[in-house]
């Protein structure tokens, strides 16, 4: 998604728009060398490569440590082949990266459908280029970085939270650790759901004031 308009936020915000960036990133594709050797080094802004987050909540700086050794330890190649084994596949992927899958009840297309005309009513739609579908988690991902970056009420983030992002990309993530063959994505799994429960307890108290 574009954004071509200058919108000031907070550093917390920053965080969390960068955290999603992040995630929506690792589960759109596999990282390339360039991603990887960021993850590995904690580079700085300044020196042109990732600039990773600081939360402070108990559990998600022990997270992204464990996802920077991972990567330390891997390469692009093998993780690309990983990658598309775990949300692509030959025939049926062994972890769907599709929300709607998640859904409880069962009811995928009315998921789908529902975050489609969210989506049409804040004036987002996928790109023509793009073949993954809405509700993909890196979508939902990119969706929240975008609500964040353009500072939207925080009562509208948790309504999408709650009803699009929360308990897909959860169960995603425990999909994921029984699948993954690397320690890599088993990582990149608890850095989501670490920070998912970060963002919910966060709005669970947002919404009890």
């Amino acid at each position: 998604m574009s954004d071509s308009g200058d919108h000031r936020i907070g550093a917390e915000d920053r965080g969390r728009a960068d955290a999603y960036a992040l995630l929506s990133r690792l589960f759109y594709a596999a990282p390339d060398a360039a991603l990887l050797e960021a993850l590995r080094g904690q580079p700085k802004a300044d020196d042109g490569g990732l600039e990773l987050v600081e939360i402070t909540p108990a559990g998600y700086p022990a997270a992204l440590a464990a996802l920077q050794q991972a990567a330390r330890t891997s390469e692009a190649a093998a993780l690309q082949t990983e990658y598309d084994e775990l949300f692509i596949g030959a025939g049926r992927a062994a972890v769907t990266p599709y929300t709607s899958g998640y859904t409880t009840p069962a009811s995928p297309d009315r998921h789908l459908v529902a975050l489609r005309e969210q989506l049409t009513a804040w004036g987002l739609v996928r790109r023509d280029a793009a073949y993954e579908v809405e509700d993909h988690v890196s979508a939902v991902c990119d969706v929240m970085r975008w609500l964040i970056e353009h500072d939207r009420p925080v009562e509208v983030q948790m309504q999408f939270f709650d009803e699009f992002v929360f308990r897909g990309v959860e169960t995603f993530c425990d999909a994921i650790d029984s699948s993954a063959a690397t320690a890599f994505y088993r990582a990149v799994a608890n850095l989501a759901r670490t920070f998912i429960m970060v963002e919910s307890e966060a709005f669970a108290l947002h919404g009890g004031k």
